[in-house]
């Protein structure tokens, strides 16, 4: 099964639940198969896993990243390229933006408002059943609505990213599968796709999924390693 989304795709979750990660290798994915491919970083409040860290590799793919002023760059200060508000006024086949974690990062959406709402928006929840407060679907269902008071935005899709880093085993991938399934049929709302790391896909059953599967290939590297 192939992902098939298009236009503006807001990446949303909770602390810790990949969702740059998410938004990177869906972006690098989906300039693969040939779309017109566009990512903005509006995390303005974890310092660390924020898309902007994988600006090389996304350019050379063709994908267009619009990030803060280089001179803002590293700063973790509430800075909203204004190019953003542009991206959504004109977006390409695939928009997406990486917005901040909980309901706190995805404040600055409020501030588009007036433009998202002339769009049609999709907008992702991503959850990792091996984080805090998305272990349940009863969590999972709060940090939702948590997240569209906030935003003004509703969610329209789910997405496990179902991970322990270098640690994850196929067993992991279907728990987490079976969670987000949980959440959906709680809340009507689709599975769009879940992921698992390259080295993962040739050890999984891929007809225990009703679902596409993205591909992730570690493109955020975490703080506390250097390469």
């Amino acid at each position: 099964m192939e992902i098939n989304i298009k236009g503006i795709v807001i990446i949303c979750g909770n602390y810790g639940s990949g969702k740059s990660e998410v938004a990177v290798n869906l972006a690098a994915k989906s300039r693969l198969k040939g779309m017109d491919v566009k990512i903005a970083d509006i995390d303005l409040v974890n310092p660390y896993f924020r898309s902007r860290e994988a600006i090389i590799p996304l350019e050379k793919l063709g994908v267009k990243v619009v990030l803060p002023d280089k001179k803002y760059m590293h700063a973790d200060l509430p800075i909203l390229a204004p190019a953003v508000a542009g991206l959504i006024q004109q977006p390409s086949e695939l928009t997406i933006l990486d917005a901040g974690g909980d309901d706190v990062g995805v404040t600055v959406l409020a501030a588009l408002e007036d433009y998202l709402k002339q769009k049609t928006v999709h907008m992702l929840q991503v959850i990792n059943l091996f984080r805090p407060y998305t272990q349940t679907v009863e969590g999972c269902l709060k940090i939702k609505e948590e997240i569209e008071a906030s935003s003004k935005i509703k969610i329209t899709g789910l997405v496990s990213n179902a991970n322990l880093i270098d640690e994850t085993i196929p067993e992991n991938i279907y728990m987490g599968y079976d969670l987000v399934m949980g959440v959906a049929k709680a809340t009507g709302l689709k599975i769009e796709f879940i992921t698992a790391s390259s080295q993962m896909i040739p050890q999984l059953d891929m007809d225990r999924f009703a679902c596409p599967v993205l591909t992730i290939d570690r493109l955020l590297v975490p703080p506390w390693k250097n390469i």
